[in-house]
C-alpha cells in the first residue's frame, strides 16, 4: 500500500464537481451558440434589407428615366406595371396563410 486512501465520499464529492463542470461548460456552449445564431440572423435581416434597399432604387431609377422622358405607352405601361405584378405577387405570398396538415397516424414524423 501507499498510504493513499480515497473515502466513498470523497469519490461522490469528485465525480459532482466534475458533473457540474460538465453542465457549466454545456450551458456556456449553448449560450454561445444562442449568441452566434442571433448574430447570423441579425446580419442575414441587415443584408436582405441592404438587398430591398438596392433594387427598390433600381426600379424607381429605370422608372424615372421613362417618366422624365416620354416615349411609347406600352414602355410606361411596362416599366410601371411589371413591378407592381412583382409586389403584389410577394404581398400576396407573404400575407398568405398555409396550414400544413399532418397525421399522426403511421408511425411517420
Amino acid at each position: 500500500m501507499n498510504g493513499l486512501t480515497v473515502t466513498p465520499t470523497q469519490i461522490l464529492a469528485g465525480v459532482g464537481v466534475l458533473l457540474v463542470l460538465f453542465w457549466v461548460w454545456r450551458a456556456g456552449a449553448r449560450r454561445a451558440k444562442a449568441a452566434a445564431e442571433a448574430a447570423r440572423s441579425g446580419a442575414r435581416f441587415v443584408s436582405l434589407a441592404g438587398r430591398v434597399l438596392f433594387n427598390a432604387g433600381l426600379i424607381v431609377a429605370v422608372q424615372w428615366v421613362v417618366i422624365a422622358h416620354p416615349g411609347s405607352p406600352w414602355l410606361l405601361f411596362a416599366v410601371l406595371g411589371l413591378p407592381a405584378l412583382f409586389a403584389s405577387y410577394a404581398l400576396t405570398r407573404a400575407m398568405t396563410v398555409t396550414t400544413v396538415d399532418t397525421s399522426k397516424r403511421g408511425g411517420r414524423r
